[in-house]
C-alpha cells in the first residue's frame, strides 16, 4: 500500500557545483603483513586532495573488497565530508570495474584517476590545468612526469610536431622526485641518464609538458571515457585493462598524453617512510576558489586517423635510423643517444 506522493518525484535534479571529481579505487582486505601501513599512505592520499586543490572539488572512493574495519574507517571520513561519494563493494571486482562504478556517473569536466598510495603536492591541479589549456589536444595529464615515456602512445604528438622545434628535449625539472619514483616501485635508485633530459613540448607562451603519462595518477577529460569498452574488464590487475579503460580512449579521442613538466605527486608505494610524513606535514592548505566551468575545448573523434597514427606512424619512426635522427634533432648529443637505445 502507498500513502501520499513521493517528495522526489518530477523534481529536477541540481545543476553539479564541481568541474573536478577524483575517482580512488581502494583494495584493503586485512591491515597487516602486505597491507599494514595501507590504511596510514591511504589517508594521506585522500587528505592530500582535499588540501591542494584549489576547485571544488569531489572525491570518490570506491572500497573494491576491503575488510569490514577499513570500511568502517571510510564511513567515518565521508561523515567527515572528507569523501563525497563512497562506493562499498563486497567481494574484489577488480580495479577496472571498480573504477567505472564512479566513472560512468560522474559529470565532472576533468577526472582524476588515483591509486591510493598517492600523495598529491601543493599546485598539482593548477599545473594540471595549465597542461590542459596551453595544448588543446591534451585528453590526459598526468602531475608526474616519468622517465622514457615519450613513445608511449604518443605517436599522434610526433606527428603533429615532427617539423617544429616546439617537440624537444630539455633537462628534468624535478631529479628528485624521479628517483622517488623509481624506489616507491622497488628500484634502489636512478641512474643519471633517466634524469638528464625528457621529451617535451612547449607552447607560445612558454608552458611546457612532458610527452606521456602515468597510470597510477592522471587527469582525464570527461568526454574520452565515451570511448571505453562496454563490457567490464576480465582482470582484477594489469592484463591489458589500463590499456583498454584508459590509454586508448585517449588515442581514439584525438586526445595527447602529457604530464607536468614539475613533479606535483609522489607515488608512496605499501611501507610508509619518514619522508613521506616530511612531505605531508609540509602540505599547505590551499583556498577554495569560485571556479566557473573549465573552458577546455572538447576532442574530436576521428577513431580510424587516430588508429592509424598510432599503429603505422609509430612504426616508422621507431625504425632505427629514423628514431636516431629523429632523437638526434630534438636535442640529444651523441653520449645521450647511446644512452636512449
Amino acid at each position: 500500500m502507498r500513502k501520499g506522493t513521493n517528495l522526489s518525484k518530477d523534481v529536477l535534479l541540481p545543476e553539479i557545483n564541481s568541474n573536478h571529481r577524483v575517482i580512488i579505487p581502494l583494495f584493503i582486505p586485512e591491515e597487516e603483513g602486505y597491507y599494514k601501513d595501507a590504511f596510514t599512505i591511504f589517508s594521506y592520499c585522500l587528505t592530500s586532495v582535499q588540501k591542494t586543490s584549489f576547485s571544488n572539488i569531489k572525491i570518490s572512493v570506491v572500497s573494491n573488497g576491503s575488510s569490514d574495519s577499513v570500511n568502517t574507517k571510510l564511513i567515518d571520513l565521508q561523515k567527515q565530508n572528507l569523501i563525497d561519494e563512497l562506493i562499498v563493494v563486497k567481494e574484489n571486482i577488480g580495479k577496472i570495474n571498480s573504477i567505472l562504478k564512479a566513472l560512468r556517473t560522474a559529470q565532472e569536466r576533468l577526472i582524476t584517476i588515483t591509486d591510493a598510495d598517492v600523495l598529491f603536492d601543493n599546485n598539482w591541479e593548477e599545473e594540471v590545468l595549465k597542461v590542459f589549456k596551453a595544448f588543446p589536444k591534451a585528453g590526459a595529464v598526468s602531475p608526474v612526469p616519468v622517465f622514457r615515456n615519450h613513445f608511449k602512445l604518443t605517436s599522434n604528438i610526433w606527428f603533429d610536431y615532427f617539423f617544429s622545434s616546439k617537440l624537444k628535449f630539455r633537462p628534468v625539472k624535478d631529479p628528485e622526485g624521479m628517483t622517488l619514483f623509481a624506489n616507491s616501485i622497488g628500484w634502489p635508485w636512478l641512474d643519471e641518464k633517466y634524469k638528464d633530459v625528457i621529451a617535451t613540448l612547449k607552447n607560445k607562451n612558454g608552458v611546457i609538458a612532458v610527452l606521456g603519462s602515468s597510470h597510477f595518477v592522471c587527469t582525464y577529460k570527461r568526454e574520452i571515457f565515451a570511448k571505453t569498452p562496454k563490457k567490464n574488464s576480465l582482470y582484477k590487475l594489469g592484463g591489458d585493462s589500463e590499456y583498454l579503460y584508459t590509454d586508448l580512449p585517449v588515442i581514439n579521442s584525438g586526445g595527447y598524453r602529457l604530464s607536468t613538466y614539475g613533479n606535483f605527486a609522489y607515488h608512496l608505494g605499501n611501507v610508509a617512510e619518514k619522508w613521506m610524513l616530511e612531505k605531508y606535514n609540509k602540505l599547505k592548505e590551499e583556498d577554495k576558489k569560485q571556479t566557473q566551468e573549465f573552458q577546455l575545448q572538447v576532442l574530436k573523434s576521428i577513431p580510424f586517423f587516430n588508429l592509424m597514427i598510432e599503429k603505422v606512424f609509430k612504426k616508422i619512426i621507431k625504425q632505427k635510423r629514423i628514431k636516431r635522427f629523429i632523437l638526434k634533432s630534438k636535442g640529444l648529443n651523441e653520449k645521450q643517444l647511446s644512452d636512449f637505445k
